[in-house]
C-alpha cells in the first residue's frame, strides 16, 4: 500500500461534500481548524449546497456537481489531503467516475468516515491508504490539538501510525493476529460486495460499525458474510459502535454479533471506540494492523 506524501505548511487541503448536506458553520470550522494546523483549505464549490433527489434524498448537490467536487480535488495536484465534511448517502454514485490509475499515481490523504466508507474502498482498490476518521463537525466542536485531531496531524505530517489500547469486554475472543486492516460503516460496505470495490475480504482484519441499523439487518449482513464464506476466514475483527438502532441499546447488538462470530477462533475486540460517537478513533485503511486481544484488553497497533 502506498502512503501519500505527508503535508508540509501551506499545502492545500480540500473540503469537499460528496454525501449528504452539511451545516454551514461546520465547514467553516473545519476551514479554520486547517488553518490553525498551518494548511490551506480550499472549498469545493457545491460543498454548502443542498438538493433533494427524487424529494427526499438529502444531497448537498446534484451527482454532477459533488462530481466535479471531487474531480477537482483528486486531479488538482497542489491538494494534498481531502477532508469530507459528512456522510450521509452519495458517495456510492461517485465510485464508477474515479480514474484509479490516477489515485495511484498521484496519492493524496482521504478523510472521512460513515458514507465515505465507500470512498475508502476506492482508495483502497488504487492501493493507497486512506484514514477513517472524523470530519468536518468533530473540527468544528473540538479544538485542533484535541485527541483525535492530534492523532490525525500526526498521521498527515509525520506519518505517525497510532496504537491503541482498549478495556476487556466480556464477548472478545482472545488471540492475536497481523494482517491488512479494511472496514467502515457495514451497510455501505456491504452495497460493495460482488463490485472491484469491495473490501471486505478473507484474511483481513476487518472492522465495523453502523448508525440507525437494527438488530436483525445487521445480523441479516452478517449472515450474508457467513454464507459467503468471508465472515469464517478473516484474520481478526473489531466491533465498533452500532449506534441509533432500536431502543439504542448496545447490549442486543453486541449478543447477537458475538453468537455470529462464536464459532471462529480468530481474535475479536469488542465496545471499540469507532463509529458515530464523539471518540471516534482514526485508523490508517489498508496499514498493517496487530489485533491483541487478552483477558486485560485489547490493543491494535498500525504500520505500514
Amino acid at each position: 500500500m502506498l502512503v501519500p506524501p505527508l503535508l508540509k505548511p501551506c499545502d492545500k487541503f480540500a473540503i469537499i461534500s460528496p454525501s449528504g448536506t452539511v451545516l454551514h458553520e461546520r465547514i467553516d470550522g473545519a476551514t479554520r481548524a486547517i488553518r490553525k494546523w498551518g494548511f490551506m483549505p480550499v472549498l469545493g464549490e457545491h460543498c454548502k449546497e443542498e438538493f433533494k433527489a427524487y424529494g427526499v434524498i438529502s444531497h448537498s448537490a446534484p451527482l454532477d456537481a459533488r462530481k466535479s467536487d471531487l474531480l477537482q480535488a483528486i486531479h488538482n495536484p497542489e491538494v494534498k489531503a481531502i477532508l469530507c465534511s459528512r456522510g450521509g448517502y452519495g458517495a456510492v454514485q461517485l465510485l464508477e467516475y474515479l480514474d484509479i490509475d490516477y489515485i495511484a499515481s498521484n496519492p493524496k490523504w482521504l478523510i472521512g468516515f460513515s458514507d465515505i466508507s465507500a470512498l475508502h474502498a476506492a482508495w483502497h482498490k488504487a492501493g493507497v491508504v486512506s484514514i477513517h476518521s472524523p470530519m468536518a463537525k468533530h473540527l468544528t466542536l473540538y479544538d485542533s490539538n484535541d485527541e483525535i485531531n492530534s492523532i490525525n496531524y500526526r498521521i498527515l505530517t509525520r506519518g505517525e501510525f497510532p496504537s491503541y489500547s482498549v478495556e476487556a469486554h466480556h464477548h472478545n475472543s482472545c488471540g492475536r493476529a497481523t494482517s491488512t486492516i479494511t472496514g467502515g460503516n457495514l451497510a455501505v460496505l456491504m452495497s460493495l460486495l460482488a463490485t472491484p470495490f469491495n473490501i471486505i475480504k478473507p484474511g483481513n482484519i476487518l472492522f465495523i460499525e453502523d448508525v440507525g441499523e437494527q438488530v436483525y439487518q445487521v445480523q441479516r449482513l452478517l449472515y450474508h458474510l457467513r454464507l459467503a464464506g468471508i465472515l469464517s476466514n478473516l484474520a481478526g475483527l473489531i466491533v465498533g459502535q452500532f449506534t441509533k438502532h432500536r431502543g439504542d441499546d448496545t447490549t442486543a447488538m453486541f449478543d447477537m454479533i458475538h453468537d455470529m462470530v462464536a464459532p471462529y477462533d480468530y481474535p475479536v475486540a469488542f465496545d471499540f471506540p469507532i463509529g458515530h460517537v464523539p471518540r471516534n478513533l482514526p485508523i490508517v485503511e489498508g496499514s498493517t494492523a496487530t489485533l491483541d486481544v487478552n483477558e486485560k484488553g485489547a490493543s491494535l497497533k498500525l504500520s505500514l
